[in-house]
């Protein structure tokens, strides 16, 4: 299986997370990407939408037909708006397609409590129970030879990967955790808003969807289950005048006497053959520079003795780690492939 190569169709490919998958997927030596599709745009050149890809992708954008997708791939990432893939995944899966998705709309369990913070119907019970939640340095055996992955969000695997080692050790108290979480605007699609026009955001830094961002019960979700013990958090999330970037900083009470060296080495041990998690050491702490473009997670950490709390931080690229680069992870994994095949490259900077 490790040599199999495999074609891919993309659809959402007019979507900053697509057109994401579209670039690193080009660089991957198993994977032939067979059909880009849109359902606003089809028979459209992608280029025409993405000039930066004349000369790459020479075909046009398909329309979401699941019967014409299965005759050309093997594989489909649904890079799509929530609401749309809980109907379009279970006619994918139904035509023998395997399925990596990056929406919101199989990632949480309890289907009421998709509609609460989703707003959309909720996707078939038993569709939904077969999704294996793809954050890979923690799911990453369960991943392997499945057929239908649900892709994490971005601020949860930011805030996830921060917080789960500590939290599996009992090192902080699973009951005070307040996360604080800034993302450049890329995270908010390509669709025009008043949130997201330039002169709203240049020069500006705000908060949004306080207390009721819908990424609140995935995080809780997961933490509840790594901890074995219910946990609420305090979620607050801001834009901030950039393109990329996830910077989450999460505060937490000690339950102990624990240095910033003890965390250093709890989390590279925790982390020590996970390719993509890079622990800073002591006094140094990640930017979102410093993995822009890069499938990387970089986590530092600082105790306050004084107030008895740690502060992690941790960044990713929202579009990459917290995107496209982690669903070709997933798809290395699920193939049975070196987990860093095709996403092993250095971060731009500056």
């Amino acid at each position: 299986m490790a040599e199999q190569h495999i074609r891919v169709a993309i659809v959402g490919s007019t979507g900053y997370g697509g057109v994401e998958l579209i670039r690193l997927l080009q660089h991957h030596p198993n994977v032939e990407i067979t059909s880009v599709i849109s359902s606003s745009s089809s028979g459209v050149p992608i280029s025409d939408g993405f000039p930066h890809l004349t000369n790459i992708i020479k075909r046009n954008l398909d329309g979401v037909d699941p019967a014409e997708i299965a005759e050309r791939a093997d594989l489909v990432f649904t890079a799509t708006p929530s609401g749309v893939s809980a109907k379009l995944v279970p006619q994918l899966l139904e035509a023998g397609l395997k399925v990596v998705d990056l929406s919101g709309d199989f990632r949480l369990k309890d289907g009421a409590a998709y509609e609460k913070w989703y707003k959309h119907d909720a996707p078939d019970a038993d569709v939904l129970a077969s999704a294996v939640y793809g954050l890979c340095e923690i799911y990453g055996e369960q991943v392997r030879e499945v057929d239908f992955i649900s892709n994490p969000g971005c601020y949860p695997t930011a805030t996830l990967l921060g917080l789960i080692p500590a939290l599996k050790a009992g090192w902080i108290d699973h009951s005070g955790i307040i996360i604080d979480a800034k993302s450049g605007v890329s995270g908010a699609g390509r669709g025009t808003s008043l949130t997201t026009h330039y002169a709203e955001i240049n020069e500006n830094f705000k908060a949004y969807k306080v207390n009721k961002h819908q990424h609140i019960p995935e995080i809780e979700q997961v933490l509840s289950q790594e901890s074995g013990q219910e946990v609420t958090v305090t979620f607050t999330t801001h834009l901030v005048p950039m393109t990329r970037g996830i910077m989450s900083t999460m505060y937490a009470p000690l339950l102990g006497h624990y240095s910033e060296e003890d965390f250093i080495q709890l989390y590279r041990e925790y982390y020590k053959d996970r390719p993509f998690v890079r622990v800073r050491s002591q006094g140094i702490w990640p930017s979102t520079k410093e993995v822009s473009g890069s499938n990387f997670c970089d986590i530092g950490f600082a105790v306050d003795e004084r107030t008895g709390r740690v502060t992690v931080i941790s960044v990713i690229d929202n579009v990459v780690k917290g995107a496209a680069g982690q669903a070709i992870q997933n798809l290395n994994l699920m193939m049975g492939w070196e987990e860093s095949l095709g996403l092993a490259f250095t971060p731009v900077y500056p």
